[in-house]
């Protein structure tokens, strides 16, 4: 610890400083929706750059493998991506957010209230059986295709994982349809980890854990870690931190035993995903904590590639391919079948990192690898403008998920809005589609809804019936009521602070209100 530190660049430095004064920045956004999704993106730039310099051995790895000025450039690119985002995040979310600005954070006051509203409950409740549905669909189909072998595709842990859904690490065809498959599968998944989390009615909670029971298997007996990580974390942090009601210290304890069991599989998986398949491994070994310790968590390591990335560069051993990379992720979903020519993803790159083998149906390659959202910036804009790049599309990623903050009392607003935190943290890796995919299928479905079944996809505008408390035997004219945490706008929906007149705030003080005012004035839209 003691040489890596001697050997970190002022540059370093600079990006600590940049990191906690954005951490102080977030902080003062978080009543405007975008704090929350600014820490996470934070976050993630801390542990897969910074975080990497000290899991990695940066004295015995990256100092080895580097020249100074190429490990200089990189924190700088680093430094740069930061300024630029901290500095786009506000004005882009007043542009991308201009119709609801003017209300305050969902998530935060359900942090402080909890989220036992009947409102959000009910949506909870609708999208629960939008989910059963599709779940529903998804599971016939697999029927279909699997047929005697379906039980060992909802319960691989029996002794092997058998999947309806195959293609291969370049899509031909209609593979398109069987990705739409996985990650349709991968959201519903998510959600019903979401719900069981945070429903109230019995009934419901029991049916989303059964339905946990039935997918989650299909995905933790994979290889996959980051589809582990959207499916399982959402679920997890909106239990803590919406549902359950206790100290923070509490939570922070949980989160801690949280952490230490997923870190614990993710090792497990590393350890065997190479010669025997994840399902095998397990139901042959079974998961010994004590043996993962000595297990290295492989691919946390995005500094190192911007380091790649810049030397790469400057021998012209890779070029900057000015968008094209960007471009190939954007029009990724369209299948293969009707542009056979589709440009691959990356794949340049894992070539110049000495990878290229020659088999047509891998695209050329025996692994790919990832750049980083930094370093993924840098291949499609050069140095100085590739930063830039990757601040603004990180800039844009928040002020999606403050949105569906600033609009979470809707239908699977709340659900999405934690599937997309997590996923911040897997597109510190690449920002892909292909990570993307299960958030972008959800945020499709909710678009449809509000316009074909708004009724279904808005919350209840009917007023709320204030509950009176008996009446004071010392002011018989007065009752007590329990202020409601947050109203919200009848015009446009979102929760927004209630603000009283002047006589009732006098009345609130007291923890009195006047009863003509709870039975015969208007009652605030909830």
């Amino acid at each position: 610890m003691t040489e890596t530190m001697s050997l970190l660049p002022i540059a370093f430095w600079v990006v600590v400083v940049l990191l906690i004064g954005g951490v102080v920045l977030a902080l003062r956004w978080m009543n405007a929706g975008t704090g929350i999704p600014a820490l996470a993106v934070l976050g993630t730039t801390a542990v897969w750059y910074v975080g990497d310099a000290f899991y990695n051995d940066y004295a015995n790895n990256h100092a080895k493998l580097f020249d100074a000025g190429t490990l200089q450039c990189a924190w700088w690119q680093v430094a740069w991506f930061l300024v630029v985002f901290l500095f786009l995040t506000p004005p882009v979310h007043q542009w991308v957010n201009r119709a609801c600005s003017q209300r305050h954070s969902g998530v935060l006051q359900m942090f402080n209230h909890g989220v036992g509203q009947p409102e959000i409950q009910r949506q909870l409740n609708a999208l629960f059986l939008i989910c059963v549905v599709v779940w529903a669909i998804l599971f016939l189909i697999a029927l279909a295709l699997l047929k005697g072998e379906i039980a060992h595709y909802l319960f691989p842990f029996w002794g092997y994982k058998a999947s309806p859904w195959v293609h291969g690490r370049v899509g031909a065809g209609f593979d398109f349809f069987s990705i739409l498959a996985v990650y349709l599968n991968l959201l519903v998944a998510s959600m019903f980890g979401v719900v069981a989390a945070l429903a109230t009615k019995p009934g419901i909670r029991r049916c989303a854990f059964a339905l946990c029971a039935l997918t989650w298997p299909y995905f933790v007996l994979d290889r996959t870690r980051n589809t582990m990580l959207a499916m399982v974390i959402p679920a997890v942090l909106c239990w803590v931190f919406l549902r359950l009601r206790s100290g923070m210290w509490k939570k922070l304890l949980l989160l801690f035993v949280c952490y230490f069991l997923v870190n614990a599989w993710m090792k497990f998986v590393i350890a065997n995903r190479t010669d025997t398949s994840i399902a095998a491994a397990f139901k042959q070994k079974g998961l010994n904590l004590a043996e993962q310790n000595n297990v290295h968590n492989e691919g946390l390591n995005m500094f190192e590639e911007l380091c790649w990335v810049s030397s790469f560069i400057d021998s012209g051993a890779y070029h900057v391919n000015w968008g094209a990379r960007y471009f190939a992720e954007l029009v990724n979903p369209i299948p293969r079948a009707f542009w056979p020519g589709k440009p691959l993803i990356g794949l340049d790159y894992a070539i110049a990192r000495g990878h290229a083998q020659a088999d047509d149906k891998q695209g050329g390659v025996n692994t790919t690898i990832s750049t980083g959202l930094i370093g993924q910036g840098v291949v499609n804009f050069g140095r100085l403008l590739g930063p830039m790049a990757a601040a603004l599309l990180m800039s844009l990623w928040v002020a999606v998920l403050a949105r569906l903050d600033l609009n979470v009392q809707a239908l699977g607003r709340l659900p999405l809005y934690s599937l997309g935190l997590i996923l911040t943290f897997n597109m510190g890796r690449d920002i892909t589609l292909i990570i993307l995919y299960p958030f972008v299928f959800g945020l499709l479905a909710i678009w449809w809804l509000d316009r074909h079944h708004p009724q279904s996809a808005r919350p209840a505008r009917s007023p709320a019936v204030a509950s009176a408390a008996p009446i004071s035997a010392k002011r018989p004219g007065f009752a007590v009521r329990k202020q409601l945490p947050f109203a919200r706008r009848a015009a446009s929906g979102g929760f927004v602070r209630r603000k009283l007149p002047v006589n009732q705030a006098l009345h609130a003080q007291a923890g009195q209100i006047p009863r003509a005012q709870i039975s015969g004035g208007e009652s605030p839209t909830v």
